[in-house]
Protein backbone atom coordinates (compact mmCIF):
# COMPACT_ATOMS: atom_id res chain seq x y z
CA UNK A 1 0.00 0.00 0.00
CA UNK A 2 1.23 3.52 -0.66
CA UNK A 3 1.67 5.88 1.64
CA UNK A 4 -1.43 8.77 2.37
CA UNK A 5 0.53 11.18 0.50
CA UNK A 6 0.98 8.47 -2.62
CA UNK A 7 -2.31 7.06 -2.57
CA UNK A 8 -4.08 10.82 -2.54
CA UNK A 9 -1.78 11.59 -5.75
CA UNK A 10 -3.00 7.95 -7.32
CA UNK A 11 -6.22 9.02 -6.38
CA UNK A 12 -6.30 12.66 -7.89
CA UNK A 13 -4.67 11.18 -11.25
CA UNK A 14 -6.85 8.85 -11.87
CA UNK A 15 -10.17 10.33 -11.55
CA UNK A 16 -8.77 12.91 -13.75
CA UNK A 17 -7.94 10.69 -16.28
CA UNK A 18 -11.38 9.48 -15.91
CA UNK A 19 -12.99 12.83 -16.28
CA UNK A 20 -11.51 13.75 -19.56
CA UNK A 21 -13.48 11.17 -20.96
CA UNK A 22 -16.88 11.20 -18.95
CA UNK A 23 -17.34 15.21 -18.51
CA UNK A 24 -19.70 15.70 -21.51
CA UNK A 25 -22.13 13.56 -19.88
CA UNK A 26 -21.93 15.44 -16.68
CA UNK A 27 -22.54 18.61 -18.48
CA UNK A 28 -25.87 16.65 -20.09
CA UNK A 29 -26.68 15.76 -17.07
CA UNK A 30 -26.71 18.72 -15.53
CA UNK A 31 -28.61 20.37 -18.45
CA UNK A 32 -31.42 17.74 -17.86
CA UNK A 33 -31.47 18.16 -13.96
CA UNK A 34 -32.12 22.07 -14.52
CA UNK A 35 -34.36 21.78 -17.31
CA UNK A 36 -38.00 22.80 -16.09
CA UNK A 37 -36.86 24.03 -12.97
CA UNK A 38 -39.58 24.65 -10.16
CA UNK A 39 -42.15 24.41 -13.21
CA UNK A 40 -45.07 21.96 -13.28
CA UNK A 41 -44.45 18.77 -16.42
CA UNK A 42 -47.03 19.96 -18.84
CA UNK A 43 -45.59 23.43 -18.85
CA UNK A 44 -41.56 23.08 -18.81
CA UNK A 45 -40.16 23.15 -22.08
CA UNK A 46 -37.74 19.60 -22.88
CA UNK A 47 -34.80 21.35 -24.52
CA UNK A 48 -32.80 18.05 -24.05
CA UNK A 49 -34.57 15.24 -24.17
CA UNK A 50 -32.15 12.45 -22.87
CA UNK A 51 -28.62 11.71 -23.04
CA UNK A 52 -27.82 11.59 -26.86
CA UNK A 53 -30.03 13.96 -27.78
CA UNK A 54 -28.68 16.36 -25.15
CA UNK A 55 -25.17 15.42 -26.66
CA UNK A 56 -26.26 16.30 -29.81
CA UNK A 57 -27.74 19.35 -29.33
CA UNK A 58 -25.11 20.98 -28.00
CA UNK A 59 -22.31 20.00 -30.44
CA UNK A 60 -24.53 21.23 -32.89
CA UNK A 61 -25.11 24.62 -31.71
CA UNK A 62 -21.85 25.25 -29.46
CA UNK A 63 -19.12 22.71 -30.75
CA UNK A 64 -16.79 20.22 -28.05
CA UNK A 65 -16.25 23.19 -25.98
CA UNK A 66 -19.90 23.57 -25.47
CA UNK A 67 -19.50 19.55 -24.24
CA UNK A 68 -16.17 20.24 -22.19
CA UNK A 69 -17.16 23.63 -20.44
CA UNK A 70 -15.85 23.95 -17.03
CA UNK A 71 -13.26 20.98 -17.89
CA UNK A 72 -10.87 22.71 -15.66
CA UNK A 73 -12.61 23.11 -12.10
CA UNK A 74 -13.53 19.56 -13.33
CA UNK A 75 -9.72 18.48 -12.72
CA UNK A 76 -8.88 20.66 -9.98
CA UNK A 77 -12.47 19.08 -8.15
CA UNK A 78 -11.25 15.56 -9.15
CA UNK A 79 -8.44 15.97 -7.55
CA UNK A 80 -9.18 17.09 -3.86
CA UNK A 81 -12.54 14.95 -3.64
CA UNK A 82 -10.63 11.49 -5.12
CA UNK A 83 -7.34 12.21 -3.57
CA UNK A 84 -9.17 12.27 -0.52
CA UNK A 85 -11.62 9.29 -1.13
CA UNK A 86 -8.90 7.07 -2.13
CA UNK A 87 -6.32 8.48 -0.23
CA UNK A 88 -7.68 8.55 3.12
CA UNK A 89 -10.02 5.29 2.83
CA UNK A 90 -7.85 2.76 3.50
CA UNK A 91 -6.16 4.69 6.64
CA UNK A 92 -9.31 5.32 8.24
CA UNK A 93 -10.55 2.05 7.53
CA UNK A 94 -7.43 0.16 9.12
CA UNK A 95 -7.28 2.80 11.63
CA UNK A 96 -11.07 2.54 12.91
CA UNK A 97 -10.93 -1.27 12.06
CA UNK A 98 -7.61 -1.38 14.49
CA UNK A 99 -9.62 0.63 17.17
CA UNK A 100 -12.42 -1.59 17.36
CA UNK A 101 -11.70 -5.51 16.48
CA UNK A 102 -7.98 -5.10 17.58
CA UNK A 103 -6.97 -6.19 13.99
CA UNK A 104 -6.99 -4.03 11.03
CA UNK A 105 -7.14 -6.80 8.35
CA UNK A 106 -11.11 -7.51 9.50
CA UNK A 107 -13.52 -6.73 7.27
CA UNK A 108 -16.54 -4.69 8.47
CA UNK A 109 -19.65 -3.92 6.46
CA UNK A 110 -20.35 -0.62 8.88
CA UNK A 111 -16.61 0.53 9.11
CA UNK A 112 -16.13 0.25 5.41
CA UNK A 113 -18.98 2.23 4.83
CA UNK A 114 -18.39 4.86 7.46
CA UNK A 115 -14.74 5.57 5.89
CA UNK A 116 -15.72 5.71 2.12
CA UNK A 117 -18.13 8.47 3.24
CA UNK A 118 -16.18 10.32 6.01
CA UNK A 119 -13.20 10.35 3.11
CA UNK A 120 -15.84 12.06 0.81
CA UNK A 121 -17.36 14.15 2.66
CA UNK A 122 -14.19 15.47 3.15
CA UNK A 123 -13.01 15.81 -0.24
CA UNK A 124 -16.24 17.38 -1.41
CA UNK A 125 -16.12 20.04 1.55
CA UNK A 126 -12.71 20.93 0.53
CA UNK A 127 -13.45 20.73 -3.23
CA UNK A 128 -16.76 22.14 -2.99
CA UNK A 129 -15.77 25.81 -4.81
CA UNK A 130 -14.95 23.93 -8.03
CA UNK A 131 -17.81 22.03 -8.02
CA UNK A 132 -19.80 25.48 -7.84
CA UNK A 133 -18.21 26.93 -10.45
CA UNK A 134 -18.01 23.80 -12.88
CA UNK A 135 -21.48 23.57 -12.21
CA UNK A 136 -22.23 26.97 -13.46
CA UNK A 137 -20.29 27.01 -16.40
CA UNK A 138 -21.72 23.70 -17.91
CA UNK A 139 -25.08 25.11 -17.32
CA UNK A 140 -24.41 28.43 -19.38
CA UNK A 141 -25.82 28.26 -22.71
CA UNK A 142 -26.15 31.01 -25.51
CA UNK A 143 -28.42 28.77 -27.22
CA UNK A 144 -30.57 26.70 -24.89
CA UNK A 145 -30.44 28.40 -21.79
CA UNK A 146 -31.86 26.55 -18.60
CA UNK A 147 -31.92 27.31 -15.02
CA UNK A 148 -29.92 30.79 -14.04
CA UNK A 149 -27.41 31.95 -16.55
CA UNK A 150 -24.07 32.70 -15.50
CA UNK A 151 -22.16 34.15 -17.64
CA UNK A 152 -18.31 33.68 -16.39
CA UNK A 153 -15.11 33.29 -19.03
CA UNK A 154 -13.49 30.32 -17.08
CA UNK A 155 -13.19 29.15 -14.23
CA UNK A 156 -10.72 31.61 -12.49
CA UNK A 157 -12.95 34.43 -13.65
CA UNK A 158 -16.38 32.94 -12.01
CA UNK A 159 -14.69 32.15 -8.68
CA UNK A 160 -13.43 35.86 -8.44
CA UNK A 161 -17.13 36.80 -9.25
CA UNK A 162 -18.46 34.59 -6.78
CA UNK A 163 -16.22 35.91 -4.30
CA UNK A 164 -16.24 39.20 -4.82
CA UNK A 165 -20.20 39.76 -4.73
CA UNK A 166 -21.05 36.91 -2.42
CA UNK A 167 -18.00 36.34 -0.06
CA UNK A 168 -16.22 32.58 1.35
CA UNK A 169 -20.38 32.15 1.82
CA UNK A 170 -21.08 32.36 -1.58
CA UNK A 171 -18.13 29.59 -2.73
CA UNK A 172 -19.33 27.18 -0.43
CA UNK A 173 -23.04 27.86 -0.94
CA UNK A 174 -24.64 24.34 -1.73
CA UNK A 175 -21.94 22.89 0.53
CA UNK A 176 -24.33 20.70 2.67
CA UNK A 177 -25.88 19.33 -0.20
CA UNK A 178 -22.63 18.28 -1.84
CA UNK A 179 -21.52 16.67 1.07
CA UNK A 180 -24.63 14.57 1.30
CA UNK A 181 -24.84 14.10 -2.20
CA UNK A 182 -20.64 12.43 -2.03
CA UNK A 183 -21.32 11.11 0.99
CA UNK A 184 -24.33 8.98 0.01
CA UNK A 185 -21.82 7.72 -3.06
CA UNK A 186 -18.57 7.57 -1.16
CA UNK A 187 -20.90 5.23 1.25
CA UNK A 188 -21.01 2.44 -1.58
CA UNK A 189 -18.37 3.27 -3.58
CA UNK A 190 -15.57 1.70 -2.24
CA UNK A 191 -17.47 -0.55 0.10
CA UNK A 192 -19.05 -1.96 -3.40
CA UNK A 193 -16.26 -2.27 -5.27
CA UNK A 194 -14.37 -4.35 -2.61
CA UNK A 195 -16.85 -6.71 -2.24
CA UNK A 196 -17.40 -7.28 -5.58
CA UNK A 197 -14.34 -8.00 -6.21
CA UNK A 198 -13.66 -10.75 -3.51
CA UNK A 199 -17.04 -12.08 -4.19
CA UNK A 200 -15.59 -12.51 -8.09
CA UNK A 201 -12.23 -13.63 -6.78
CA UNK A 202 -13.71 -16.57 -4.65
CA UNK A 203 -17.06 -17.67 -6.70
CA UNK A 204 -15.62 -17.46 -10.00
CA UNK A 205 -11.89 -17.43 -9.83
CA UNK A 206 -11.25 -14.43 -11.02
CA UNK A 207 -7.53 -13.42 -11.25
CA UNK A 208 -6.00 -9.93 -10.05
CA UNK A 209 -6.22 -7.88 -13.38
CA UNK A 210 -8.02 -5.53 -15.61
CA UNK A 211 -10.78 -8.62 -16.33
CA UNK A 212 -11.14 -8.24 -12.32
CA UNK A 213 -11.24 -4.92 -11.83
CA UNK A 214 -13.24 -3.71 -14.72
CA UNK A 215 -16.13 -6.07 -13.31
CA UNK A 216 -15.60 -4.78 -10.04
CA UNK A 217 -15.80 -1.13 -10.96
CA UNK A 218 -19.01 -1.81 -13.16
CA UNK A 219 -20.94 -2.98 -10.40
CA UNK A 220 -19.71 -0.16 -8.16
CA UNK A 221 -20.47 2.93 -10.77
CA UNK A 222 -24.44 1.48 -10.83
CA UNK A 223 -24.72 1.49 -7.00
CA UNK A 224 -23.46 4.50 -6.85
CA UNK A 225 -25.42 6.14 -9.49
CA UNK A 226 -28.99 4.72 -7.97
CA UNK A 227 -28.38 5.74 -4.01
CA UNK A 228 -26.36 9.24 -4.93
CA UNK A 229 -28.23 10.47 -8.31
CA UNK A 230 -31.46 12.64 -6.01
CA UNK A 231 -28.98 14.50 -3.88
CA UNK A 232 -26.85 15.04 -7.05
CA UNK A 233 -30.08 16.65 -8.53
CA UNK A 234 -30.89 18.95 -5.13
CA UNK A 235 -26.86 19.85 -5.04
CA UNK A 236 -27.27 20.63 -9.07
CA UNK A 237 -29.89 23.22 -8.08
CA UNK A 238 -28.55 24.45 -5.18
CA UNK A 239 -25.08 25.35 -6.75
CA UNK A 240 -26.65 26.81 -9.74
CA UNK A 241 -28.92 29.27 -7.83
CA UNK A 242 -27.92 32.47 -7.62
CA UNK A 243 -30.38 34.78 -4.33
CA UNK A 244 -32.49 32.31 -1.97
CA UNK A 245 -34.56 30.53 -4.26
CA UNK A 246 -33.85 27.60 -2.19
CA UNK A 247 -32.94 28.26 1.79
CA UNK A 248 -31.33 24.85 2.07
CA UNK A 249 -30.71 21.08 1.29
CA UNK A 250 -34.70 20.14 2.43
CA UNK A 251 -36.46 23.17 0.75
CA UNK A 252 -35.17 22.42 -2.33
CA UNK A 253 -36.44 18.78 -1.94
CA UNK A 254 -39.81 19.85 -1.15
CA UNK A 255 -40.18 22.25 -3.85
CA UNK A 256 -39.21 20.38 -6.48
CA UNK A 257 -41.17 17.08 -5.77
CA UNK A 258 -44.50 19.66 -4.76
CA UNK A 259 -43.82 21.25 -8.34
CA UNK A 260 -42.48 18.71 -10.84
CA UNK A 261 -43.60 15.35 -9.01
CA UNK A 262 -41.47 12.75 -7.72
CA UNK A 263 -39.52 11.63 -10.38
CA UNK A 264 -38.32 15.14 -10.30
CA UNK A 265 -35.06 13.94 -7.99
CA UNK A 266 -34.46 11.68 -11.02
CA UNK A 267 -34.20 13.98 -13.51
CA UNK A 268 -30.95 13.19 -16.04
CA UNK A 269 -30.22 9.72 -14.44
CA UNK A 270 -29.79 8.20 -17.50
CA UNK A 271 -26.80 10.74 -18.33
CA UNK A 272 -25.73 10.28 -14.77
CA UNK A 273 -25.09 6.27 -15.91
CA UNK A 274 -23.77 7.31 -18.81
CA UNK A 275 -21.40 9.24 -17.04
CA UNK A 276 -20.90 7.30 -13.70
CA UNK A 277 -20.29 3.58 -14.85
CA UNK A 278 -17.03 4.76 -17.10
CA UNK A 279 -15.82 7.08 -14.39
CA UNK A 280 -16.44 4.74 -11.71
CA UNK A 281 -14.67 1.78 -13.98
CA UNK A 282 -11.78 4.66 -15.42
CA UNK A 283 -11.14 6.04 -11.83
CA UNK A 284 -10.59 2.69 -9.79
CA UNK A 285 -9.09 0.88 -12.38
CA UNK A 286 -6.85 3.34 -13.01
CA UNK A 287 -6.30 3.76 -9.41
CA UNK A 288 -5.48 0.12 -9.10
CA UNK A 289 -2.39 1.09 -11.77
CA UNK A 290 -1.59 4.45 -10.72
CA UNK A 291 -1.30 3.25 -6.65
CA UNK A 292 1.18 0.38 -7.88
CA UNK A 293 3.12 3.29 -10.00
CA UNK A 294 3.10 5.84 -6.81
CA UNK A 295 4.23 2.10 -4.70
CA UNK A 296 7.59 1.41 -7.04
CA UNK A 297 8.37 5.30 -6.61
CA UNK A 298 8.20 5.31 -3.03
CA UNK A 299 9.84 2.16 -3.02
CA UNK A 300 13.18 3.31 -4.62
CA UNK A 301 12.87 7.18 -2.52
CA UNK A 302 11.51 6.12 0.82
CA UNK A 303 14.06 4.73 3.32
CA UNK A 304 13.45 1.45 4.66
CA UNK A 305 12.16 2.84 8.18
CA UNK A 306 9.80 4.22 6.79
CA UNK A 307 8.83 1.86 4.19
CA UNK A 308 8.34 -1.06 6.94
CA UNK A 309 5.74 1.02 8.26
CA UNK A 310 2.98 1.17 5.37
Amino acid sequence: MATTTGAFIAGGIAACGAVTVTHPFETVKIRLQLQGELQSKKDAPRLYRGVFHGVGVILKNEGPSGLFRGIGAAYVYQMILNGCRLGFYEQLRTGVTTAIFKDGNVQSLGVNIFSGAASGMLGAAAGSPFFLVKTRLQSFSPFLPVGTQHGYKNAVDGLRKIGGNEGIKGLYRGVGAAMVRTGFGSSVQLPTYFFAKRRLVRHLDMQEGPALHLSSSAVSGFVVCCVMHPPDTIMSRMYNQTGNLYSGVFDCLFKTIKTEGLLAIYKGFNAHLARILPHTILTLSLAEQTNKLVRRMEDRVLPATVKEKI
